[in-house]
């Protein structure tokens, strides 16, 4: 059975809060190309993100448990630019968020589920 990593991730000795790891999270997908948020789409996030502008990483959309054998799993929620291969977008988020997490706390991951909520316009 899985358990949300609400009280922080012990590992090797070292605990991490969950704050931390769903930064890297959420740094790691927002530098994929063709995301244009972490975070689920509509007015209240919109509004969020506006007060938060350059104050904070979002971290909203992002769910982190860790198993019975110690791997993590991740489930975020993201928004795409239109005109992307949203397999693609999903497949890259994936990937960047498990190397992420391994590079930067040493721990396996079991799963990334990415959740497209809504598709944005560059400008």
């Amino acid at each position: 059975m899985k358990e949300t990593a609400d009280q922080g991730i012990e590992l090797d000795g070292v605990s991490i809060a969950p704050g931390v790891v769903e930064t890297i999270i959420s740094l790691a997908a927002a530098e994929v190309l063709g995301v244009s948020g972490v975070g689920t789409a509509g007015a209240i996030s919109a509004i969020a993100a506006a007060f938060n502008a350059g104050k904070a990483i979002p971290t909203t959309g992002i769910k982190l448990a860790k198993g019975e054998d110690g791997k993590l799993s991740v489930e975020i929620t993201i928004q795409a630019y239109y005109g992307y291969r949203l397999t693609e977008v999903a497949e890259n988020v994936r990937l960047a968020i498990a190397d992420a997490i391994k590079g930067q706390t040493g721990a396996d991951v079991a799963s990334v589920d990415v959740y497209v909520d809504g598709l944005s316009f560059e400008e």
